[in-house]
């Protein structure tokens, strides 16, 4: 899934983009409040990351703006003030979680796993179409209950299709969730992405097909006998 990463510490960022990629997290990175709050008007984000010690404002200031103009995403707050009092506050400002400097990037994602199994978000520990699993923690396919090596891209596609299985998933959030600002699809990569899970499914004899609805999108659904 796609993150919005807010950290100006380009070496701290850069490190988190290669251990949330691991978990099967995708991320734009920005360095400021005011790029993040572009970002956050531009794209859509399964969650943020918010370093509160940005160069020029306050992050808690930040997320009061982005909450009190109806962005509800989660938001996991990371910050080296580890006082009772500055958790409180950032809880109060609209974060969803808090974690201190320095932390395990296990805990990081841990945290960010949870965040997002909130009631409501279709997300949980599996996802299930036909005779395709597909485990969140392990990111490991199953196909008839069998483990199928699968790409990470195909992998992503196939997370972003199955939460929202049986109904169109339009192309532009397909394209924004698999590919992030900092690495810009080419005019046809989404199509391609899909030919390729399609194919793969297909050739696994997989119960499950990955429908294109021209001009609107796509969508995943149990293979009718």
């Amino acid at each position: 899934m796609r993150l919005l990463l807010v950290e100006d510490n380009a070496d701290l960022a850069e490190l988190l983009l290669q251990a949330l990629a691991r978990h099967g997290f995708t991320a734009d990175v920005m360095p400021t409040a005011g790029d993040a709050e572009e970002a956050v008007s531009s794209a859509h984000y399964a969650a943020m990351i918010l370093d509160l010690g940005l160069p020029d404002e306050d992050g808690l200031l930040l997320l009061k703006r982005l909450r009190k103009q109806g962005v509800q995403m989660p938001v996991l707050a990371l910050t080296a003030r580890g006082s009772v009092t500055d958790r409180v506050d950032g809880l109060r400002a609209g974060a969803d979680d808090y974690l201190v400097k320095p932390f395990a990037v296990e805990e990081l994602a841990a945290r960010l796993q949870a965040l997002m199994r909130r009631p409501g978000d279709l997300l949980g520990e599996q996802l299930t179409v036909g005779d395709v699993s597909l485990d969140l923690q392990s990111r490991q396919v199953l196909v008839d209950g069998k483990p199928e090596p699968f790409s990470a891209r195909e992998v992503d596609l196939l997370e972003i299709l199955m939460r929202r299985a049986g109904r169109v998933v339009q192309k532009a959030f397909v394209e924004d969730h698999l590919f992030g600002l900092n690495a810009p699809a080419g005019s046809n990569a989404v199509e391609v992405a899909v030919h390729r899970l399609r194919r793969r499914l297909q050739g696994l004899g997989a119960r499950a097909t990955v429908h294109t609805v021209k001009g609107v999108g796509y969508f995943i659904a149990e293979t009718k006998a």
